[in-house]
This record gives C-alpha cells, sequence and structure tokens, in this order.
C-alpha cells in the first residue's frame, strides 16, 4: 500500500525491524563508497570520515526535528584544496577549513532567519538551479566510468571491470522494474551484492584487507584544537566552496520537495537545514573528518525504493558509526571494487542529473528564450568540463564552482528578454 505522495514509506513512518535494517543498509552501502573515496584521495582517516558522516547526519536530523530524510557524506567539492593543504600543511589546516565551511553555512542560515528565504528564489531560480543539479550528477560521470573500466591498483582499463559494471547496473535496473516486496525497495542493495558476489567469482574482489582487519578498531581522530596557528589559505580556499555546496543543497532540498511532496523550505525551514549541515560539518573538523554535504546517492535511493523515512536514514547514519567501530566490517565493506561502485553509479548519478532536468520540466522554463538558453549552456558545459579556476597553493575553484558562480551572475545582470525578441514582440 502506498501513500498518498506514491512513497511505501513517507518521512515519519517507521518500516518493521527487519525491511529497517535492511533499508538502512542500502542508503549505508549507496554513500560508502564516495564517503570513504574522499578521504583516500585527500590523506585522511576513512574510519573517521565514516564516523563523521553518520555523527554529521544525526546533528543534522537533530536540528531538522526529524523532518528532512537527508544522509551527511564526505563532499567531493572540496578534495583539491583538502589535498593541498593536507600535503602543505598536515590536518590542522584541513580542519580550520572544513570549520570555515560549517561557519558559512550558519552565517547564511542567520541572514535566512532574519530576513527570510525569499532572495533566494531571485538567486536560484529553476533556470539557474535546474543546469547546477544536471551538472552535480554528470560531473560524477567521469568518476563512475573510471571505476567502472580502470584498475586502481594499476592504473589500466580491464575488460573484467566493464563487464562487473554492466552485471551491476543491469541487476539494479531489473531489480527496480521487476521485483516486488521488500526486495523491490532495495534494487540498490541488491545490485551491489549480485554484483559484489559476481566480481568475487572471477577474482577481482581483494579480500586481504578483510583478513589482516582487526574486529575492533579505533578510527584515528584528530581535532582542529591540534594546531594553534591560524592557515589563512586553507580558510580563504574552502570557505568560498561552501556557496557552491549551498547550491547544491538547495537543488537536494529542492528534489526532496518534488519527491516527498512537501515544501521543507517552509517546514522546518531552510535556515534549520543550512543549520543542519554546517553543524555537520563543524562536527567533522572536530575529529578529523572531511567537510560534509547532503548526498545525492542517498536522494537516488529514496526515489528509487519509494522510501523516505527519516528513521531509515538514522539508521543508516548510526550503522555508519557502528562500521568505523567494527574493522572488519568496515574493511569488507571497503573491499567493494571500483566496478560494482561504477555500474550503481551509472544508476544513482544519472538519477540526480535527471532530478535537475524534472526540476526545469515542472517549472516550465522556455529554452526558446535567449535569456534561459545563455544561464544554461555555460553552467553545463563548464560545470560538466570542470573548467577550472587555479591560483596554486591549494586555492582552486572547480568548474561546478565556476559554473555555479557564473550562473548566479548571469541570472542577475541578464534582462528578462533580449533585444532581438523585444523587436520581435513590438512588430
Amino acid at each position: 500500500m502506498t501513500n498518498k505522495n506514491g512513497s511505501i514509506y513517507d518521512v515519519d513512518q517507521i518500516p518493521p525491524v527487519g525491511k529497517f535494517i535492511g533499508l538502512s543498509l542500502q542508503h549505508l552501502f549507496s554513500m560508502f563508497g564516495a564517503t570513504v573515496l574522499v578521504p583516500l584521495l585527500v590523506g585522511l582517516n576513512p574510519g573517521v570520515a565514516l564516523f563523521s558522516s553518520g555523527v554529521g547526519t544525526l546533528l543534522h536530523l537533530l536540528i531538522t526535528h526529524g523532518k528532512i530524510p537527508a544522509y551527511m557524506g564526505s563532499s567531493f567539492a572540496f578534495i583539491i584544496p583538502m589535498a593541498s593543504l593536507m600535503k602543505s600543511f598536515g590536518y590542522p589546516a584541513v580542519a580550520q577549513g572544513v570549520l570555515s565551511v560549517g561557519v558559512v553555512y550558519l552565517i547564511v542560515a542567520l541572514v535566512v532567519s532574519a530576513f527570510g528565504s525569499k532572495w533566494i528564489d531571485k538567486v536560484f531560480p529553476p533556470e539557474v538551479v535546474g543546469p547546477i543539479v544536471i551538472v552535480i550528477g554528470l560531473s560524477l560521470a567521469t568518476s563512475a566510468a573510471t571505476n567502472a573500466t580502470v584498475n586502481s591498483a594499476t592504473g589500466k582499463y580491464e575488460i573484467k571491470f566493464f563487464i562487473v559494471a554492466l552485471v551491476t547496473l543491469g541487476v539494479t535496473i531489473a531489480a527496480n522494474m521487476f521485483l516486488k516486496g521488500f526486495l523491490g525497495l532495495i534494487p540498490v542493495l541488491v545490485g551491489i551484492i549480485v554484483g559484489y558476489l559476481f566480481a568475487l567469482a572471477i577474482g577481482v574482489v581483494d579480500l586481504s584487507g578483510v583478513a589482516k582487519a582487526n574486529w575492533f578498531a579505533l578510527p584515528a581522530f584528530n581535532s582542529v584544537f591540534e594546531s594553534k596557528q591560524i592557515y589563512w589559505s586553507a580558510i580563504l580556499s574552502m570557505a568560498p566552496l561552501a556557496l557552491v555546496t549551498i547550491s547544491e543543497h538547495l537543488g537536494h532540498i529542492m528534489v526532496l520537495n518534488k519527491i516527498t511532496g512537501r515544501n521543507f523550505f517552509v517546514k522546518p525551514g531552510l535556515n534549520k537545514t543550512l543549520t543542519g549541515d554546517g553543524v555537520a560539518s563543524i562536527a567533522a573538523s572536530l575529529v578529523g573528518g572531511p567537510s560534509v554535504t547532503s548526498y545525492g546517492e542517498n536522494i537516488g535511493v529514496m526515489q528509487i525504493s519509494k522510501v523516505y523515512s527519516v528513521a531509515v536514514i538514522g539508521g543508516a547514519a548510526t550503522f555508519a558509526i557502528i562500521f568505523s567501530f567494527v574493522g572488519k566490517l568496515s574493511a569488507l565493506i571497503s573491499s567493494i571494487p571500483g566496478p560494482v561502485i561504477g555500474g550503481v553509479g551509472f544508476m544513482l548519478y544519472g538519477v540526480i542529473a535527471s532530478a535537475g532536468l524534472q526540476i526545469l520540466i515542472d517549472n516550465k522554463v522556455d529554452y526558446s528564450l535567449k535569456r534561459n538558453l545563455s544561464i544554461a549552456a555555460p553552467i553545463l558545459l563548464i560545470g560538466i568540463g570542470n573548467f577550472h579556476l587555479d591560483f596554486g597553493n591549494g586555492l582552486d575553484f572547480s568548474g561546478v564552482a565556476i559554473a555555479t558562480f557564473l550562473g548566479i551572475i548571469l541570472n542577475l545582470i541578464l534582462p528578462k528578454q533580449a533585444a532581438s525578441e523585444k523587436e520581435t514582440v513590438n512588430k
């Protein structure tokens, strides 16, 4: 039986225990690869990242009064500056950058509390947010394709990886389309399990890490307070990028509004959702994790499964915290090979991009108008092509960042109609 908004389990509903565990694990597996990949690329501890994502999610749920099913995972927007800062200065610099990101969120939340959120509609209208959400999804396409075809250990293309990715994708799609009952609610998890078993059968999975891992392993916690020195380069390189993840946040909230039939901008309010994100990043800086943001992967899971339960998201966060201390379990999940993650990514990242298209369709954005074309075209090409601005010393603005800023500026300065369109109307 479905609810009025088409959900199997709505935001405030809790599935039975058996289904609850499976649905929560599905969210855990969906975000795990990306959440631990960020610290691996940056040089941080994956266990800490897993812990901070779980704690950050629970804090977000607490601050938003359990109204929004959003999972907080490691943000890809800060990989380049964090990696540079880690190499040059070590974790204290990264921590200060992560802390500054959280502070920017809190400042914007205060502005929203004082002046409302209507100004955000002018800065981020559908003709800007839609293309940005599309870029967020499609900018991950290269990552999914690389995971699906390239052996990270050798850097070489492997046909076995390609096959595993296609099997994983095919099973995920088949499970989503043809399975009924509980299995029909967890197509992503089904795809990951079957893909993993197939990868194991053809020798793609490396279980050596599982054998070596201890059952109990305390994550290597660090803190922003480890150094009394202020790293201004960290703050200046990471704080501005918070505007990018804020736009991503807005896009995610818009998607959640659409699929759940609610308006989270009004209840619990955008100030609450921004505060939740900000506090989650600040908490991450206190334990040694990367900056966190709401995860499109988990929104994709919700769209596919039609399960919007906040309790399920909370369950995934709790599992993440537990798994961060269980070395064997964490190592087992870490052993999920790249092609399985890539195969699922083809579905999940595409769902994010499709959500951007849905925003444009629902708001009837007219691309016969030159203004809308002039905004969307550079956003899409600059963002997807990663036309980035690198000042050196860790100060690098990604293609998504440039596309976002450019979209905002174009929206604010371009007239409603092009001169040629006015001329046509007058005739």
